[in-house]
């Protein structure tokens, strides 16, 4: 099993958005390391942390896992998306997305200034300088540190 931040901004896909659908396809993402973490690294059950970017007060709001292997992202064949890709084809698709399943809401919000004072979260690559990634992956060690402190047992 393996572990990942995964951040959305709240207002446009947030974990209350999760919560409400229980299950999305994690679709949109045009960065390529991204789309190789979960083209290539993910499994059915990796647990994601899932945090709110761009935002007063961003951190981490809630746990999901993934609950579908990446399959191609529809949304660059859809000519309508703000996500289409005029070089993908269904033979030859650029870009892939896992699904995902809501697992809780966090009881105590794990803010980000919480992540850059616990000093055992300080090689997280969300604290790297130059990281945007909207997909990192974290530590066994750092998603239970996270967990734990916010009120939800593994």
């Amino acid at each position: 099993m393996k572990y990942w931040l995964f951040k959305s901004e709240p207002e446009t896909y947030g974990i209350s958005h999760l919560e409400k659908d229980c299950i999305t396809p994690w679709s949109g993402v045009r960065n390529y390391q991204a789309r190789n973490f979960m083209r290539d690294d993910m499994s059915i059950g990796d647990k994601i942390l899932f945090y709110h970017s761009n935002t007063k007060i961003p951190g981490i709001a809630g746990l999901a896992e993934v609950s579908k292997v990446a399959e191609p992202d529809l949304t660059q064949f859809d000519h309508e998306s703000e996500y289409y890709d005029e070089k993908a084809t269904k033979a030859h698709p650029r870009w892939f997305c896992v699904e995902m399943a809501f697992l809780k809401k966090l009881k105590s919000f794990y803010s980000l200034e919480k992540i850059k004072k616990n000093s055992a979260l300080e090689e997280m690559r969300i604290l790297q300088k130059g990281n945007r990634l909207s997909i990192t992956p974290v530590s066994k060690d750092e998603y239970q540190i996270i967990v734990k402190a916010s009120g939800k047992g593994l």
